[in-house]
């Protein structure tokens, strides 16, 4: 029961934990360059934050290469609070840097823009967490049984020692 508990409650840790490590660290209004620091490693993303869609355009600059934004595939969010973000960009630099990334929309609209880690990198958070969910519990299983067994065995000894002695 304890180890079933404490699985879940690192299952739950770990997704929670997962979450906040993705959502964006760094947010800007429409309009505002900020500047980063981008390691092609981290494969950081772009992300919006809006109550009405918005066409919207980001580009990049700096850095000591050609730096790219390339579009997420498909639609993909992360609710952070009260917020929902949604991945719109992944940044692709060439080397290490500082970057300005400027980001623009035509409508007038209650827009956030932000640049966190991308949702696919949630993914080594999410396997630990479920393989404690999985493994925690199972461990204390088999502790259970292997000592129900070595219990059943010293009794069954015992009882044969006291049957011959007696």
């Amino acid at each position: 029961m304890v180890c079933g508990i404490a699985g879940v409650v690192i299952f739950v840790g770990g997704l929670v934990n997962s979450v906040s490590e993705l959502a964006p660290k760094k947010t800007f209004a429409p309009g505002e360059s900020i500047t980063l620091t981008v390691d092609p490693a981290d494969k950081p993303a772009v992300y919006i934050a809006n109550d009405t869609p918005v066409t919207y355009e980001c580009q990049i600059s700096g850095g000591s290469g050609q730096a790219k934004l390339a579009k997420t595939a498909g639609s993909q969010t992360l609710t952070v609070g009260s917020v929902v973000w949604e991945q719109i960009l992944v940044i692709n630099v060439p080397a290490k840097g500082a970057y300005q990334l400027t980001c623009t929309n035509q409508e007038t609209a209650t827009v956030r823009y932000g640049v966190g880690k991308p949702l696919t990198s949630a993914a080594g958070g999410l396997v630990g967490g479920t393989a404690a969910l999985f493994l925690i519990p199972g461990a204390g299983l088999l502790v259970g049984i292997a000592g129900t067994v070595v219990i059943l065995m010293r009794r069954g000894s015992a009882r044969k020692r006291l049957a011959v002695g007696g």
